[in-house]
């Protein structure tokens, strides 16, 4: 069980529309993820276009998730592919709506309700 305010580090794995694969870490998922789509550094991810979250793990060892990520960089394509199937079978981009509003309304419709209210 997590401990209150104990950081999180995550292994993950980013892909391309045509299934280019890469294979990262970090300490903040949210970010490196939106770096990703952004292109924010020059090398294979922003090459190949690797844009779209298809399978992570959350670790609160460090040293534990860098192993993984290690373990998993060394494997052939094809235990990648069944790794990323398992969770994720149809290849969905697991941050597709990262970011969006949780609220229904639109801006005008929140507004006008807002009116209706006072």
């Amino acid at each position: 069980m997590r401990k209150q305010g104990e950081k999180l580090f995550y292994v993950y794995v980013m892909a391309s529309r045509s299934r280019t694969l890469y294979v990262g870490f970090t300490s903040d998922l949210y970010v490196r993820v939106q770096q990703h789509r952004k292109g924010t550094y020059e090398g294979f991810s922003s090459e190949n276009n690797c844009k779209r979250l298809v399978w992570s793990e959350t670790y609160t060892d460090p040293i534990t998730a860098i192993a993984r990520e290690k373990q998993i960089k060394r494997w052939r394509r094809e235990k990648k592919l069944f790794l990323i199937e398992q969770s994720n079978p149809t290849w969905i981009d697991l941050s597709a709506d990262w970011g969006t509003l949780l609220n229904p309304y639109s801006g005008n419709e929140f507004e006008e309700e807002m009116k209706r209210d006072r």
